[in-house]
C-alpha cells in the first residue's frame, strides 16, 4: 500500500473511533512570502540569504533566478516538477530593490505549544476549544500537511509530548520504535528540533464522557507562546468579574456551566444537543465543551464537564448568562436521560466602558472564530490527496556540515515560574534506519562554505 493509501486508511480509521486530529498550519515553503523579511518572495536577481546557523526543508514549487544564495548549515530543497533555481544578475528587477538581500526568517520560531499554529480537524461553527487543547493532547491524531515543508521545535523537554499518532511525509507512526527511528534520521531532523521528545501510541479516547487533555503541565509554554506578540500580558477582559475556564491562558467575559455526570454520559451527544438545540437561539456566543479536572477536588482523577459560553458580540449582551440558565433548567428535566447528576453556573459581571468584546486574538472569545472554519475530514482527506499527487514526483537537495554543531540554550519563557520545569534530563537518540519516503527521492552534499572550515 502506497503512502496516500496508507493515509485514506489512517483517516478512514481516526472517523471511526473517537479519535480527534490535529492539523499543523504553518511551513517552510519557499513561495510564502511571510517566510521572507520583507513579505515577499524574493524576485528576479535577488540575492537570498538563509540562516547560516540553521537546519531547514524548504520546499520550492517555482522557477527562480537568483544573483547569490547562502545557504544555512543544514538543510534541503524539495524540488516539484518544473522547479529550480538559475543564475541571474543583481537588479534584473529594478523594481525589486535588490540591494537588500532577501531573508529567509528563522525556521525555528514555530513552536508546538502554540496554539496558534495548529487547527482542530471537524470543529463544528459555533465551537472553540480553551487553550491548553488547542495545542495537540495525548488523545489527538497529528497531520502534517504533505503537500508543504515545515519545522517544529518541540518545546523544553519537560517531560515527552504524547500523541496517539503522527501523520507526516506520507507515514503514518503509532509505535515510539518507528517515531525514534524516523526523529534520528536526516529528514526527522530538518522538521523537528529542540530538547523536547515526542511520543506516540496513546489509544483513541475510550471513555464515552470524554478524557482529560493531558497539558496541565505544559500550560505556562502554551500561554507564554500565545501571548508573546503581546508582550506576555492578557488584554483587559470587557466586563467586570471575569471568568478563567480550566486550561484558558486569559480571562474573559461569558458564563461556565460545570456538570458532574455519571456513567452513561456521553460527551459528543450532549456538544451535538447544544449545537442544535441551543447554541443557535444566541447571537454572539461560542462554546466549549470538554472534560477538565474538577476545582478543589479532593481526589486528583476527579473530573467534570466544563461549558464555556463566551461572549463575542460587540456589546456584551448577556446572552451567555442566559444560555447557561436555559442549561441548568434543561439538566433539571432531562438530567436523568442524559447521565448528568447536577449543574453549577458561574457568570461574568457587566461589561465596562463601552461593552466592547476586546479579548486575545486567536484565543478565548475568538478561538472558536478560527475553529469554525478549520477543515473538516473531508477537506483533510483533498488536502492529503493533493499534496500525493503534487509531491509524487518531486527532487530534493540536501546539504550538510559533517559535524554536528551544539544545541543552542532553552530559554524559559518570562511570567512563568514552576518548579516543575527546573528538572532536565536527556535520552541518547537511537540509532537512524533508512526512512522509507516513495514519493521524494533525495540527494545530499556538502555544502562548500564549510568545506574549508572543516579541513
Amino acid at each position: 500500500m502506497g503512502a496516500l493509501g496508507r493515509a485514506l486508511l489512517w483517516l478512514q480509521l481516526c472517523a471511526m473511533t473517537r479519535a480527534a486530529y490535529k492539523l499543523w498550519v504553518p511551513n517552510t515553503n519557499f513561495e510564502v512570502a511571510t517566510n521572507w523579511s520583507q513579505n515577499r518572495t524574493p524576485c528576479a536577481g535577488a540575492a537570498v540569504v538563509f540562516p547560516a546557523d540553521k537546519m531547514v526543508s524548504v520546499l520550492v514549487r517555482e522557477g527562480h533566478s537568483v544573483s547569490d544564495m547562502l545557504l544555512p548549515r543544514d538543510g534541503e530543497f524539495v524540488l516539484d516538477s518544473g522547479a529550480g533555481f538559475g543564475a541571474a544578475d543583481a537588479g534584473r528587477d529594478p523594481d525589486c530593490g535588490a540591494a537588500a538581500p532577501a531573508l529567509f526568517l528563522d525556521p525555528d520560531r514555530f513552536s508546538w505549544h502554540d496554539p496558534r499554529l495548529w487547527r482542530s480537524g471537524g470543529a463544528a461553527r459555533g465551537l472553540f476549544s480553551v487553550d491548553a487543547e488547542r495545542v495537540p493532547c495525548r488523545h489527538d491524531d497529528v497531520v502534517f500537511p504533505p503537500d508543504a515543508s515545515f519545522r517544529v521545535g518541540l518545546g523544553p523537554g519537560v517531560g515527552p509530548v504524547r500523541v496517539r499518532s503522527v501523520w507526516a511525509l506520507g507515514q503514518t507512526f503509532t509505535r515510539d520504535e518507528d517515531l525514534a527511528a524516523f526523529l534520528a534520521s536526516p529528514a526527522g531532523r530538518l522538521r523537528f528540533h529542540g530538547p523536547g521528545a515526542l511520543s506516540v501510541g496513546a489509544e483513541a479516547c475510550p471513555d464515552p464522557s470524554g478524557c482529560v487533555c493531558g497539558n496541565a503541565e505544559v500550560q505556562p509554554w502554551i500561554c507564554a507562546a500565545l501571548l508573546r506578540p503581546l508582550g506576555g500580558r492578557c488584554p483587559p477582559a470587557a466586563c467586570r468579574d471575569a471568568l478563567r475556564p480550566e486550561g484558558q491562558c486569559c480571562d474573559l467575559c461569558g458564563a461556565i456551566v460545570s456538570l458532574t455526570h455519571g456513567p452513561t454520559f456521553d460527551i459528543e451527544r450532549y456538544r451535538t444537543r447544544l449545537l442544535r438545540g441551543f447554541l443557535p437561539q444566541y447571537q454572539g456566543l461560542q462554546m466549549a465543551v470538554s472534560k477538565v479536572p474538577r476545582q478543589n477536588a479532593g481526589a486528583e482523577a476527579d473530573t467534570e464537564i466544563q461549558v464555556v459560553l463566551a461572549e463575542t458580540g460587540p456589546d456584551g449582551t448577556g446572552g451567555a448568562g442566559r444560555l447557561a440558565r436555559a442549561l441548568l433548567a434543561d439538566v433539571a428535566e432531562h438530567g436523568e436521560g442524559l447521565g448528568v447528576l447536577s449543574a453549577a453556573v458561574r457568570e461574568s459581571g457587566a461589561p465596562v466602558g463601552d461593552g466592547s468584546a476586546a479579548g486575545l486574538e486567536g484565543s478565548g472569545m475568538r478561538a472558536g472564530l478560527a475553529g469554525g472554519v478549520a477543515a473538516g475530514l473531508l477537506l483533510l482527506l483533498l488536502a492529503l490527496l493533493a499534496g500525493a499527487l503534487l509531491l509524487r514526483g518531486a527532487r530534493s537537495f540536501r546539504w550538510s556540515r559533517r559535524d554536528e554543531a551544539a544545541p543552542a540554550p532553552f530559554v524559559a519563557p518570562l511570567g512563568f515560574s514552576n518548579p516543575v520545569f527546573d528538572v532536565a534530563g536527556s535520552v541518547e537518540p537511537p540509532s537512524a534506519p533508512q526512512v522509507e519516503n516513495s514519493s521524494v527521492s533525495r540527494s545530499y552534499f556538502v555544502n562548500p562554505l564549510f568545506a574549508e572550515a572543516e579541513a
